[in-house]
């Protein structure tokens, strides 16, 4: 699907994309800000990334998109490697994750 996405075959509501990542809007959103980074290289999983160029640009992007949408001082990030794991699309991806509070609520 992230493919089709990627190519522009399926439509999203994108953030940001450049050469190698696309960022855009998760279509079931679990925080007020909900977007997911994805490479465009296909990759199945974290188990298949084994470029570090690439590792560490994901990295390093996240908190550039945070300051994008203005949830810098706060956020989470989430890698789900695997179907049981909580991996529903086969393409290796970043959520970013924020906004209201996301936590458990004290």
């Amino acid at each position: 699907m992230f493919c089709k996405i990627i190519k522009g075959d399926i439509p999203s509501k994108k953030i940001f994309e450049d050469d190698e990542f696309i960022i855009f809007n998760d279509i079931n959103p679990a925080a007020s800000t909900h977007v997911l980074l994805v490479p465009k290289m296909h990759l199945e999983s974290l188990n298949e990334l084994d470029n570090p160029v690439l590792a560490g640009k994901m990295l390093l992007m996240i908190p550039k998109v945070a300051k994008m949408l203005g949830i810098q001082d706060s956020y989470r990030t989430i890698i789900n490697t695997g179907t049981s794991a909580g991996q529903s699309v086969l393409h290796v991806h970043i959520h970013i994750l924020g906004g209201k509070y996301i936590g458990t609520p004290k």
